[in-house]
């Protein structure tokens, strides 16, 4: 009996898997945060026998070291990979008995990174699912340009050989399961759907029906903004990650909190946009916990710096940190909860700004009323349309380059408002006065929006 169970992990857009028999399974590109892994093998009664990593991931600290320690699990990792740790080294076409006559065997998928291997597990000698991690994903693959520069067009072509040795090996209705692809910056493109097989991927893939020119240029020209971040995440996996440290974070006053904004460090809003525009700390920058905090505050944050976390309850900001951990930012300095009233010292008041749509901006526009339009979204959405006479600074530079906006009110704007929420939080701690559009980008037109569309 072979079975599967998918771990999404939605802030990051990636997967990990727990996949075996009645007895025995392998984890597949776990996060960081293993008890959920745990809680998973515990509810299907299996033991976890490997855990597997299709690559030295880029964009999380995995938890695959710390999985095979807790567990007595034996951890693979692609025999060409450069780690600190003892591993089992795994090459292409290595099997390992997995459960009764379940196999797991190792393909060799360079493209992602020079190192990179699929793992197939087959039942009774028949292909059951391919755990492709960061080669073949829905739709796409996995970018190619996230080890060094020099080596990013040799790697896309190794990605689409990578991608017809998968579709040459395994038979159509084999299920595709990948790690990245769902939001994640380490695909090459925007994935589609949920599920997919080979059969699927070979009529659809641009890397199973274009020639690799043809190929290689398309995912060369497409590539997006790397997430700063992704610079640590590397070395940290190589070196071996620390155990997760979940434990709740120091609880903090109103006095302690002003002296860590006076001392330059972060402090980071988690409720939603509508609220902290309503009123919030000043010096604070707002980070939605139904957004993607990870993603973002990793981005944004200097590497290092203290955090601290203020949320609408304990849960969110729990919630919040095992986001964090997933990237590398280990426990908070300190969290409040409750509202802005209660962490603000005494005298002081929360700070507010207004929240707007397209529409209101258009009729600023036509009254003539003196306002800069900040477009935050990255350079590849302002290529497909921009707001005439638009200021282009994307969010995730917006922190170190707040000179660039010239100066007036503020109408800040994203494509669905949770980026322009980060960037008014960012320009109101700078004392800017500022509108945050919170608004739908398809709406600019529809309020006559004049909308530069570039060839």
């Amino acid at each position: 009996m072979f079975a599967v169970d998918t771990l999404a992990v939605e802030g990051l857009g990636n997967r990990s898997y727990l996949a075996g028999g009645k007895h025995r399974a392998v984890v597949v590109d776990p996060p960081r945060d293993i008890d959920r892994v745990i809680a998973a093998a515990a509810r299907r009664g299996v033991r976890i026998a490997y855990v597997a990593e299709t690559h030295v991931h880029n964009d999380y600290v995995s938890g695959g070291l710390e999985l095979a320690r807790v567990t007595g699990a034996r951890y693979l990792v692609p025999a060409r990979a450069s780690v600190s740790f003892d591993r089992v080294p795994v090459a292409d076409g290595d099997t390992l008995a997995l459960d009764d006559g379940l196999v797991l065997r190792a393909l060799a998928t360079p493209g992602h990174t020079p190192h990179h291997t699929a793992y197939v597990v087959e039942d009774d000698g028949r292909a059951a699912a391919a755990f492709t991690g960061g080669s073949l994903l829905i739709g796409t693959v996995g970018r190619p340009d996230l080890v060094e520069p020099r080596l990013t067009e040799p790697l896309a072509r190794a990605q689409y050989a990578s991608a017809h040795r998968l579709a040459d090996q395994l038979d159509d209705e084999v299920p595709v399961l990948p790690t990245h692809g769902f939001g994640s910056f380490c695909s090459s493109s925007q994935a589609s759907g949920e599920t997919t097989t080979i059969g699927r991927e070979r009529a659809r893939n641009h890397a199973l029906t274009e020639d690799v020119d043809a190929f290689v240029a398309e995912t060369l020209a497409g590539l997006d903004d790397v997430p700063a971040y992704y610079a640590h995440m590397g070395p940290a996996n190589a070196a071996g990650p620390a155990p997760v440290d979940l434990t709740p974070p120091h609880r903090a006053g109103p006095e302690e909190i002003a002296a860590r904004l006076a001392a330059g460090e972060w402090v980071v809003d988690l409720r939603g946009r509508v609220a902290f525009a309503a009123g919030h700390l000043a010096g604070s920058f707002n980070f939605e916990g139904d957004g993607q905090p990870a993603t973002y505050l990793a981005w944004l944050i200097p590497w290092g710096k203290p955090v601290t976390l203020l949320g609408h309850s304990p849960e969110q900001i729990a919630a919040a940190q095992r986001e964090l951990v997933r990237v590398g930012i280990d426990h908070p300095a300190a969290a409040a909860t409750g509202a802005p009233t209660a962490w603000v010292r005494a005298g002081e008041r929360p700070r507010s700004f207004p929240r707007s749509t397209f529409a209101a901006l258009a009729t600023a526009r036509r009254r003539g009323e003196e306002l800069v339009v900040l477009d935050v979204r990255r350079d590849s959405e302002r290529a497909r349309g921009f707001i005439e006479g638009s200021v282009h600074l994307p969010v995730h530079l917006l922190h170190d380059g707040m000179e660039r906006v010239p100066p007036g009110v503020v109408w800040v704007h994203c494509a669905s408002g949770m980026r322009a929420a980060i960037a008014a939080s960012l320009l109101d701690a700078a004392g800017r006065a500022v509108v945050a559009v919170d608004d739908g980008f398809e709406a600019a037109a529809r309020a006559g929006l004049e909308i530069v569309r570039p060839r």
